[in-house]
């Protein structure tokens, strides 16, 4: 029994030094040593490159996604055990591959798409096999790189995290059409057959209507900024005009504090308020009771519970990617900063400037 485990590990090893060969001890990376803002995060040339595992590969990262999540990580609103490289989304090339990998079916060189992994912005990101989407040759890899924390949380969201509490020719608020997360929410909520109204600021009001939102809702934006400025419309009776003073099924809120409130008041009998985001800050404590007027429902999801298998991972992807190939689903691709410039990534994200995704884009 020992001798055969000593042969098997001998094995395995073997297995991962002949495919990790070409991975080097150190790489670049973003890291965060102290949270804090934006300027905390600091490029190290010397970071340890990721070890190979069993039932993982390495994956060489040609792009990384910039996420609101990435910032409340380094913020310290989200707590991470310190020193981290930040990220959790990144795509490129198969470098290294364990044995249970390949039996899976992916090999070194293939090109991929990942995403719900910690420390991606880095030239190295060591990836669960079970993670790894394979990327078709028609879709770009900086797009099926978008469609990782962004395209899979539009995807849940309005698909499950409401729980089926709204249906095909039911009203659905997205909150935030122009910008990021809800351009695709927007897209996947029409394809889902829902009627759906809109916001986004005046400047994003183009990327907002493309979307093929059936009301639109446009903001003045607050100064200095692109975001909306919640203050310049009345909402809740806008929206019950809309909707004929039912109120919408459902409310897709990744705004957070200026807009809890009326996302829930907007909420018709037995509506769902779905909170998955914090852009404007944390949604703070208050009474069940607000929900009392109409019976009404809360959640708040995150990627991971709707990713939970290899199999949701992919029906999800699946999707996706055929939406993206059809013509059904457009995909913007906003800005990508060099990695070296990974304080202006963070700092154009937290200023609502971006109009699609935002990427880095990692050099040899």
């Amino acid at each position: 029994m020992l001798a055969r485990s000593a042969r098997s590990l001998r094995k395995t090893l073997t297995g991962v030094r002949a495919f990790a060969s070409g991975v080097p001890d150190v790489m670049t990376a973003a890291v965060i040593r102290e949270t804090g803002p934006a300027s905390n995060m600091k490029i190290e040339k010397d970071y340890p490159t990721p070890k190979l595992t069993a039932g993982g590969v390495i994956v060489k990262n040609k792009y990384s996604g910039i996420n609101f999540i990435d910032t409340y990580h380094r913020s310290g609103l989200y707590k991470r055990e310190l020193p981290f490289i930040g990220g959790q989304e990144g795509g490129g090339y198969i470098a290294a591959a364990s044995d249970e990998a390949i039996a899976q079916g992916v090999k070194v060189g293939d090109r991929v798409s990942y995403s719900s992994v910690f420390q991606t912005y880095a030239q190295y990101t060591a990836v669960p096999a079970s993670k790894v989407i394979t990327v078709p040759e028609s879709i770009p890899l900086d797009v099926a790189v978008s469609c990782g924390v962004q395209g899979m949380t539009a995807h849940y969201l309005t698909h499950s995290a409401h729980a089926g509490l709204v249906k095909p020719g039911e009203w659905m608020l997205i909150h935030g059409t122009g910008s990021g997360t809800c351009q695709w929410a927007a897209q996947m909520a029409k394809l889902r057959g829902y009627k759906v109204i809109g916001t986004c600021s005046k400047s994003k009001e183009d990327i907002a209507r493309a979307t093929g939102v059936d009301e639109l809702i446009v903001y003045d934006e607050a100064p200095g900024t692109s975001y909306e400025d919640y203050t310049s419309v009345d909402l809740v009776p806008r929206v019950m005009e809309i909707t004929k003073g039912e109120g919408v099924k459902a409310v897709i809120d990744g705004i957070g504090l200026a807009t809890y409130e009326t996302s829930i008041d907007v909420l018709a009998r037995r509506g769902i308020f779905v909170s998955f985001g914090n852009a404007s800050g944390a949604v703070p404590a208050f009474p069940p009771l607000r929900f009392i007027n109409k019976s009404g429902y809360l959640t708040r999801p995150k990627l991971n519970d709707y990713t939970v298998t290899r199999e949701e991972l992919m029906e999800r992807a699946n999707d996706i990617f055929g939406w993206i190939s059809s013509g059904e689903l457009q995909v913007a691709v906003d800005r990508c900063f060099p990695l070296e410039q990974c304080v202006e990534g963070h700092n154009y994200l937290e200023a609502g400037k971006s109009r699609g995704k935002v990427l880095y884009e990692i050099s040899d």
